[in-house]
């Protein structure tokens, strides 16, 4: 799915990316999806596996996070602070563990006997989600300090052999973007769930529009496991005026950024529904919305949320003309596990003129990616923002 970027690569070994060997830049008939690159990496063995254990679970994949520490006739055995333990820690703990990934990252373990670990030895951990162990994640130190103490605080995790990988079709993006003048009358349920700028509290109400820019979203799960919201049916939030139920508070993040990443309109899109609109042919739908059914998107669908629904958009009433970047990411407080949080990103080149808004050059990757920051378009003047 998706662009195709490089053909007949030739690397010697010794390059640091790709983009440094020998290739052919694509061209639409030099090869399809079938012909896609793949690669089985193998890690060389570290012992990090030694260095991390779990207490008191139910099963082997999960329990009560235990860290060694010291040094040769010191070591010993010490929870982690449970504050601002997530996901990404999980992963990290899951990962170092051989367990796969994480399932959840629990901030309180009261419910696991620690047995006679009780010292508190690492707090403030702060992981990224790619690293090998989590010493190499930020954390405090030697300086233990937690904002709740006791072990009933301290962090766990249950681990699972399987996780779902969300993607988005950006090529969708590109071709059904527009805009839209949408009068105030019909906006009232919007404004209620919160999908409007700020300055659209203080509008004269009915009378006006605000302008949005509309697409459509196509979100696939390529894991090996379901998508599923975190939170169970019992808490999910009924909403009257659109008359759907909410199962994650943030389910994306639509953002209007300018060329140096400052935010000038955003948009955030709860999960109104999270279910399979479609699948391959091979496989069946699981999830549907209707009668308080389940949700989420099962391995190989995927949920199509069509540009004509309500807060499919980003209000951009007071977007200055100029050269932009949108961006979607797609589960961004990750709250349920993924294998990948580096594809949860999407970038498209905008130019707004006013009137009108040219969207291109949309493509899949890490947001913070130095290398896809290299290699995207930019725009003659575009330092100034403003169309030369």
């Amino acid at each position: 799915m998706g662009a195709i970027h490089l053909s007949e690569v030739r690397c010697s070994g010794q390059e640091p990316s790709l983009w440094k060997c020998p290739h052919k830049n694509i061209t639409a008939e030099d090869c399809s999806h079938s012909q896609d690159a793949g690669v089985r990496c193998n890690l060389p063995y570290t012992g990090v596996e030694t260095k991390i254990r779990l207490s008191g679970g139910r099963s082997r994949h999960e329990g009560r996070v235990e860290v060694q520490i010291g040094g040769p006739g010191s070591l010993h055995w010490g929870l982690i602070c449970g504050d601002d333990w997530g996901t990404r820690e999980a992963m990290v703990a899951c990962r170092q563990l051989g367990l796969g990934y994480a399932s959840h990252g629990l901030q309180e373990t009261w419910y696991w006997d620690s047995g006679n670990t009780t010292e508190v030895v690492m707090s403030g951990v702060r992981c990224t989600g790619s690293e090998l162990s989590l010493d190499q994640c930020a954390h405090h130190g030697t300086h233990v300090a937690c904002k709740r103490t006791g072990t009933r605080f301290t962090a766990g995790v249950i681990c699972s052999e399987t996780a779902s990988d969300l993607l988005l079709h950006s090529a969708l993006v590109q071709e059904t973007a527009y805009i839209e003048d949408r009068p105030l009358h019909m906006l009232y349920c919007a404004a209620e769930e919160n999908c409007l700028a700020r300055s659209a509290r203080s509008a004269n109400w009915p009378y006006g529009h605000r302008r949005l820019l509309r697409f459509s979203s196509q979100i696939h799960n390529l894991g090996r496991a379901d998508f599923r919201p975190k939170a169970g049916r019992h808490s999910w939030v009924w909403h009257e005026c659109h008359g759907h139920y909410h199962s994650m508070d943030i389910f994306t993040h639509y953002d209007i950024l300018t060329p140096n990443g400052t935010k000038v309109a955003e948009g955030h899109k709860a999960s109104f529904c999270l279910e399979d609109t479609e699948c391959q042919e091979d496989v069946s739908k699981r999830y549907e919305c209707a009668n308080f059914g389940e949700q989420g998107i099962t391995v190989g669908c995927w949920d199509l949320y069509r540009h004509d629904i309500d807060c499919q958009w980003i209000d951009i009433t007071d977007v200055k003309p100029g050269n932009y970047i949108l961006q979607v990411v797609i589960n961004p407080n990750f709250e349920v596990a993924e294998s990948d949080f580096t594809n949860n990103a999407m970038k498209c080149n905008c130019k707004y003129d006013g009137h009108r808004i040219w969207v291109h050059n949309c493509h899949i990757g890490d947001a913070f990616s130095e290398e896809a920051n290299r290699r995207f378009e930019r725009y003659p003047g575009q330092t100034s923002n403003q169309i030369i």
